[in-house]
């Protein structure tokens, strides 16, 4: 059986439905297809669990032309668009798993309710639960690290400030600095920087008044990852590096929305919950949480 598992959003969300095809290699004999934005490509054929990887496009006759290769006897898609849904219905899927949300699910044959901005699971938790519309009997289990690299831990901090837009709750640029200066009498501290992050990377050169290097010269996220994978912890707000830090069970600091849509109740990464120090940050802080960040990265680091 092929089954075809779509998430062709950013990084961080394609990460949260990679629980959803290990669950499914490890318990069935079925091959497992996913459909990716094109920055995730590389990423998803790294990973053991995902025998093929189908690049998306808008382009409904192209992405059609592409599904054709195979053929697919159920999708699952964790996030749906007018455009997916219908392309899927065009392939002919026999069986299209998806929310009931958003007028796409018009184009689906299994809906589940899942209610997802009440947020009473994390977002890769209500991924998992779309398999028991294929099989109820599939154990929602998975082991981490979802991807292992093996590489030498060496003695350095990653502070990773931009967010490409993605995330409601930050520390301003001040404080990664006060944050990384306060590290560096500890530990050797890296900034890392997108594609998108040049205003946050020209601050920080600006302003740095401490021993740290600054990095943006990674290939591709393969690469990033890879760097990511020998550091001793990486500090960011929610976004897509930090969950490729969660998705090799790397120990993260990590900051996130103070509303319950944008929490970590919602949008954790799929790490130990051991390696995960999340605070959920006030739009005004103030210097008292400030400092309790502050002592807890030195915990950490220490």
């Amino acid at each position: 059986m092929n089954i075809l598992i779509t998430r062709h959003d950013k990084i961080g969300d394609f990460i949260t439905a990679l629980p959803m095809c290990k669950v499914l290699k490890k318990q069935t004999n079925h091959n497992i297809i996913m459909l990716v934005s094109s920055i995730n490509v590389q990423l998803a054929k790294k990973l053991d669990f995902i025998d093929d990887v189908i690049e998306y496009t808008s382009d409904n006759l192209v992405l059609l032309k592409r599904l054709s290769r195979y053929k697919f006897d159920i999708s699952i898609s964790g996030y749906i668009d007018f455009n997916l849904g219908l392309t899927l219905f065009l392939a002919r899927i026999p069986i299209r798993i998806a929310p009931s949300t958003k007028i796409a699910q018009i184009f689906f044959n299994k809906k589940i309710k899942q209610r997802r901005s009440e947020v009473k699971k994390k977002e890769w938790e209500y991924n998992l639960d779309l398999l028991k519309a294929f099989d109820k009997n599939l154990k929602l289990e998975f082991t981490t690290p979802l991807l292992q690299i093996q590489s030498k831990p060496k003695n350095f901090i990653i502070f990773h400030p931009g967010f490409g837009g993605s995330s409601d709750g930050n520390l301003t640029l001040d404080d990664y600095l006060n944050l990384a200066k306060s590290a560096s009498k500890i530990i050797d501290v890296i900034f890392t920087f997108g594609p998108d992050d040049r205003d946050s990377k020209e601050y920080i050169e600006k302003k740095l008044d401490f021993n740290a290097s600054i990095r943006d010269d990674f290939n591709s996220l393969w690469d990033f990852t890879q760097f990511i994978a020998t550091c001793k912890l990486f500090v960011s707000t929610s976004t897509g590096p930090m969950h490729l830090a969660g998705l090799i069970n790397k120990k993260t600091l990590s900051f996130f929305g103070e509303d319950l849509f944008s929490s970590s109740k919602r949008w954790a990464t799929i790490s130990d919950d051991k390696m995960q120090n999340n605070f959920e940050l006030p739009k005004n802080y103030d210097r008292d949480f400030y400092l309790k960040i502050e002592n807890r990265l030195l915990e950490l680091i220490k």
